[in-house]
């Protein structure tokens, strides 16, 4: 009689080491904001950039949560409670002379999400890719932005 077993084999990736920020040289991370909505990729064909360009000086361990906190810092409309913040990488696609945008997390003011510890790194990315963020401030009704309920609950 033969028995049945099952073996769970966990990823076993190195961890993550932490990046000594006072011996490491930050990145040049490009930023481009919009409200509501990600630019369309077009914007950044044939060596242009959206206008609205926010320059960060950051490491590749920055998470999600700490480049929102930076972006409220210069962008007034995005401290208030309830703004969400959803991120993509906008990078070069290597088999043609386009641009793609992967989305890559989402978070949102006063509120704890999965999406806060997310990194650059974890995401693939690679210096001198974008940084795309829609801005969508808190509805008047309360409920969630357009954006969020289009958003599969998995």
């Amino acid at each position: 009689m033969a028995t049945i077993g099952s073996l769970i084999v966990e990823d076993q990736r190195e961890p993550e080491k932490p990046i000594d920020r006072e011996k490491t040289c930050p990145l040049l991370l490009r930023v481009f904001c919009s409200m509501g909505r990600h630019h369309n990729v077009s914007e950044f064909a044939r060596s242009n950039t959206p206008a609205n360009e926010l320059q960060i000086y950051t490491w590749m361990d920055a998470t999600l949560k700490e480049l929102t906190s930076l972006v409220k810092e210069v962008n007034p409309d995005a401290r208030r409670k309830g703004t969400f913040f959803d991120f993509a990488i906008v990078y070069p696609d290597p088999r043609t002379p386009t641009y793609r945008l992967r989305e890559i997390g989402t978070t949102c003011c006063g509120r704890k999400s999965a999406d806060d510890i997310v990194t650059l790194a974890n995401k693939k990315f690679q210096i001198g890719d974008y940084l795309d963020i829609a801005i969508s401030p808190p509805r008047a009704g309360g409920g969630p932005s357009p954006m969020m309920r289009s958003r599969r609950p998995y």
